[in-house]
Order: structure tokens, then sequence, then C-alpha cells
């Protein structure tokens, strides 16, 4: 079997009967971890590393996920085709190789415009790798605001952008 991970578990849903049998589809329901809402999660003396966490929500998805990926064949990744999409998806990919869960199992990053048969199909057909470029888009957003917020005092309205 082959795991898929959505964003929403309405996509998850309706993917799921697209694709059959031969997959099972899970909504990460958005971000898994994030920045903490408190100054100092961005370290410019390490590199500018960054502190992550994650939250019960997010905790208990990254159980289903584990959980899933032990009958499985593969990792498809497949949130948004955006910059957020590819973070969240970058995020998937972290934990479950950070938790040693992914083993042997291969990784791949797939998109679609539209939540259609044909859509998921054709995508499926043609995944490709994590765009690390969409990933360091988002991170230096993330940077940008996490710096203005705590070095200027500016609050840019939150650290998802």
């Amino acid at each position: 079997m082959k795991l898929v991970v959505v964003e929403s578990p309405a996509k998850a849903k309706t993917i799921n009967k697209y694709l059959g049998d031969d997959y099972h589809v899970l909504a990460s329901y958005g971000h898994i971890r994030d920045l903490p809402p408190k100054t100092g999660s961005v370290l410019p003396d390490e590199g500018f590393s960054m502190k992550w966490e994650s939250n019960d929500r997010s905790d208990k998805q990254i159980k289903a996920i584990k959980a899933a990926l032990k009958n499985s064949k593969s990792l498809i990744l497949a949130t948004d085709p955006d910059r957020e999409g590819e973070a969240i998806s970058w995020h998937i990919w972290k934990v479950m190789q950070e938790q040693k869960v992914l083993n042997d199992i291969p990784v791949e990053r797939v998109v679609f415009n539209e939540v259609t048969k044909k859509a998921v199909k054709e995508a499926m057909d043609n995944p490709r790798a994590l765009d690390q470029s969409l990933v360091d888009a988002y991170f230096c957003l993330l940077y940008t605001s996490d710096a203005a917020d705590e070095g200027l005092g500016v609050d840019l309205g939150g650290r998802r952008i």
C-alpha cells in the first residue's frame, strides 16, 4: 500500500475514492509543527536554525502518519502546490526522518491544482522530489517575520505567511 498525505480531511476522503485500494490517504490538517509563539524561535547564532514544536492536534496526525507508514511501500506528499504546502510536505518528511520511521521507504511529492480524478491520477503518474527552493522561500518569510517581531518590535500579523 502507498500512503498519501494531503492537508485536508475532505480532500483525503475524495482522493482516496479516486485512487482505490492500493492507496491509503490521510490528512495532515495543515502544519504538523510550527515556530513557538514566543520570541527566540530563530537562532541567529546557530546558523539561523529554527526551533519547531508541535501541538496536541498535530501530534495526533504525526502518530497516524507513523502508524500508516508501518504498512506502506511509499510516502506520497500531496499537500497544496504553493510554498506553504511545500513546507508542510517538508515538515512531514523531516519529522518522519527524525523519528526514523522512513527506513527505506521512498518519499515522493505530487501536486495538482484541482481535485478531480484526472488531475490526481496525472499527478500520481508524475511525482517529483520536494522543491527546496519553495521550502527556503517559506522559511525566509518566517525569518523575516520573527526578526521584525523580535528585533524591531513590529508585529507582521503572526508567523504563518
